[in-house]
């Protein structure tokens, strides 16, 4: 990762989710902040500023852990906030906080534990939450929008889709020109066409835990699914005016799949 953040020279990193294993961090001093984080990505390249959102398993320790400055003052390339916007100026990404979307996260089924002190109605949350996120897309001037959540809307992989998301977000995100949807949540490197918009559903969850060899074969629909890897790596994307183009790794650096487009044929291609 850091070889091709060297080659590319990136300019920062987004973190699509589920920053620590197994269940978050236990407080803002937890030493799995830089077991995790500090110690792993000490390349050259790789130290810029890093963008995250919370997933699932950070949820399920003290999430506010991971939102407090103590982390940044540890390592300033810490950015961890529930929901906010990055302006890259020609590009826009809006990083949503979507584990509150997961209505199974509030049964006793789920078996396990959740941080919910910042959400104490899970209706009421989302509900703002879609607010916000509509009156941001809407106001936005950006030539390419991006929207970064942990859950996936469209996946073959283990979880497969996340019907909350797919309901609620998605509509919005068609109604206001975004073009891309990153996530993490599924194991795996994944790439994926909505069917009747220009939306390219990327996933990049494969930075550990993958290999999981359980393709869901009811949603592998081959006119849709343009990638899919059942294990390690990563992905870039680099925007011009014009152009887009996403590139999925594997652990030694080697590409997978490209795929580059216009914003013109992108959004004629529907």
């Amino acid at each position: 990762m850091g070889r091709v953040g060297e080659k590319i020279g990136l300019d920062f990193v987004v973190s699509t989710g589920d920053n620590f294993y197994d269940n978050g961090l236990f407080n803002e001093h937890d030493p799995n902040f830089k077991e995790s984080f500090s110690n792993i990505y000490t390349a050259p390249s790789l130290q810029k500023q890093w963008y995250s959102v919370l997933g699932n398993h950070d949820y399920r320790g003290d999430a506010e852990a991971q939102l407090s400055s103590v982390l940044r003052e540890i390592d300033s390339r810490w950015t961890c906030l529930r929901s906010f916007i990055v302006d890259a100026e020609l590009v826009e990404i809006f990083f949503v906080d979507t584990t509150p979307f997961v209505k199974e996260y509030y049964t006793e089924e789920d078996g396990h534990t959740y941080d919910w002190r910042a959400v104490p109605s899970r209706n009421s949350y989302v509900k703002y939450l879609l607010r916000d996120v509509e009156a941001s897309l809407k106001k936005s001037k950006a030539t390419w929008k991006i929207v970064v959540g942990h859950h996936a809307m469209r996946s073959i992989g283990h979880h497969g889709n996340t019907v909350e998301l797919v309901e609620e977000l998605l509509p919005i995100m068609k109604e206001n020109g975004v073009d891309l949807y990153m996530n993490g949540h599924d194991h795996c490197l994944e790439h994926i066409s909505d069917e009747d918009s220009p939306i390219q559903f990327l996933t990049s969850g494969a930075g550990s835990k993958a290999w999981r060899g359980d393709v869901d074969p009811t949603t592998n629909n081959p006119k849709s699914v343009r990638f899919y890897y059942d294990g390690q790596g990563f992905m870039s994307a680099r925007f011009t005016h014009s152009d887009a183009e996403i590139v999925f790794y594997n652990v030694f650096g080697e590409v997978l799949h490209k795929w580059v487009t216009s914003k013109e044929l992108l959004h004629s291609s529907v």
